[in-house]
Parts: C-alpha cells; structure tokens; sequence
C-alpha cells in the first residue's frame, strides 16, 4: 500500500465590496472546472501569509495585504491529502491579470453555493454564503 502525499495550501478569501472571488481551475488541471479561492502549495520553509501572498501575485498578479486566518481544514482525495488554511484578504494593489485559470468572478457572498467548488472548500462556501463566519 503507498502513502499518499500530504500538501499543506494556503487559499485567500478575497473581499471587495461584499463580493468575494473565486477562482475556476483551469480545463486541463486535476479537477479541471471547479471553482476554488486562490492560493497554492507552501513552499518548506516559506511562512503561511507569504506564500499566500506570492501565489496571488503568481496567479492573478495581485499585490495583497494577507489578513488573520478565517478557516482551516483537512481533507483526503484519492490521490493526496491537504491542509488548506484561508485567510481574509481586504486590502490588494493592482488590477487583477488572470494568469492560469479559467476564469475568475467576482461572487455576492450567498451566491457563492451556486457554484461548483472543489470538494474540501464546500464547507466553508457555505459557511461563508450563510454569514457564518465574518469576513
């Protein structure tokens, strides 16, 4: 029996004006077409905020102020097991250039289960869609 490999993500709760983005992967990533917040694998040794930070400057070129963590979870897919901590992010500088997703949208917080999200952040899109945590 093989081990799977365990991936520690950090995700950004992006906020602007009571709208939240979300992310569509990419057609030909794993799990191709569903959404996700942004963010990417830790690198060792990196700190959590700022590999938060260097992914969404990586993915849609955003300069952010990483706030507090809102969220964490753990959860097993066939292939791997992660661990996703989310913080709110409020404060960004530039214009969003999407540089490896579908696409992006930018999603009113009770809209965001009519999404098709990744299957570990559904908890939290439904919390935050019912105002359950504050953002």
């Amino acid at each position: 029996m093989t081990e799977r490999k365990s991936i520690l993500v950090t995700a950004g709760i992006v906020i602007q004006d009571d709208r939240v983005l979300i992310c569509q992967r990419h057609r030909s990533d794993p799990y191709g077409m569903q959404w996700e917040f942004p963010g990417g694998k830790v690198n060792a040794g990196e700190d959590l905020k700022t590999a938060l930070r260097r992914e969404l400057i990586e993915e849609l070129a955003l300069d952010a102020e990483i706030d507090e963590e809102v969220f964490r979870l753990r959860h097993a897919y066939p292939d791997r097991n992660v661990e996703v901590v989310f913080f709110a992010v409020r404060s960004f500088r530039g214009t969003i250039r999407n540089q490896v997703f579908e696409t992006f949208a930018w999603v009113v917080r009770d809209r965001l289960t009519d999404f098709d999200f990744l299957e570990a952040d559904r908890e939290l899109v439904r919390r935050i869609s019912h105002a359950e945590i504050d953002l």
